[in-house]
């Protein structure tokens, strides 16, 4: 027995258990309770370096903001090939054909004028299922137009919104003649004009040209109008779509951005 114990002595020491601290046990029968085990030890930090670490999947507003620069980067970059004359018109087979014809993911909602010379497909040398597009006149929101966006927006997931003026608009330059005249266009184009002549008095005094201060003017002010509508501010706010506000130049063709782009901390 003697010769065990020294045995079992002599192992616990080699392996450094003789070391741990003992833990008190209750005497036999007692009720008492019994002392709780030690505190762990604190965990060791993790040795990799960081690169090698697995990244934390990002927030879901993280991922629209990444989705939406990237949508807009694709955008800008098919408005470089169609100012260089090299499109590439993607997106126009039978095959892209067959593959939307049973469903829809574009990534972009485009809200435009109905201008012949603006046509938001080729100025952006996108193809078929790229864009959602709604246009009117001067890009004039009415509750249709704010309709379609809600539903590209919260039903197909759509992460950017663009709103799309272009100089000498017809219809900014009917809402300009309007306030120099004192006369407002017949029917519903009177309608339509009565809906920028805010942003064109807000640029009256402006130097330069009233009718081109005044489309830059409409388009920022539609990009309020749409992400303070009821529908999409909440989806705004929560960074879950982006609405940004450009500029086609009918001369050049280069289409330039009005406002910050996804991800940006500039204050609009």
């Amino acid at each position: 027995m003697a010769t065990r114990r020294h045995i079992l002595g002599t192992a616990l020491t080699l392996t450094g258990l003789s070391a741990l601290p003992a833990i008190p046990r209750a005497a036999t029968g007692s009720t008492g309770p019994v002392a709780p085990d030690p505190a762990p030890p604190n965990p060791r930090p993790d040795p990799r370096p960081a690169h090698a670490v697995a990244p934390r999947r990002p927030p879901l507003a993280d991922s629209a903001r990444l989705r939406a620069a990237a949508a807009l980067d694709a955008l800008l970059e098919g408005n470089r090939r169609f100012v260089a004359g090299s499109p590439r018109h993607p997106h126009e087979s039978a095959g892209r054909r067959a593959a939307v014809a049973g469903h829809q993911h574009p990534s972009v909602c485009l809200l435009g004028c109905v201008d012949s010379r603006v046509p938001p497909e080729l100025v952006f040398d996108q193809g078929l299922g790229d864009l959602f597009t709604v246009r009117t006149a001067g890009a004039v929101p009415d509750d249709a137009v704010l309709a379609s966006i809600e539903y590209g927006v919260a039903e197909l997931g759509i992460p950017l919104v663009v709103v799309l003026g272009h100089e000498r608009c017809g219809a900014v330059r009917a809402a300009v003649d309007s306030l120099r005249t004192g006369r407002r266009p017949r029917g519903h184009l009177g309608e339509l004009t009565a809906r920028i002549t805010g942003p064109a008095r807000a640029v009256r005094d402006r130097p330069g040209d009233w009718v081109d201060n005044t489309v830059t003017a409409n388009t920022l002010y539609v990009r309020r109008l749409v992400r303070s509508d009821p529908g999409i501010a909440p989806l705004a706010a929560a960074g879950r779509v982006t609405v940004v506000a450009a500029r086609f130049d009918l001369d050049t063709g280069q289409v330039r951005l009005l406002s910050p782009p996804p991800g940006s901390t500039a204050p609009g």
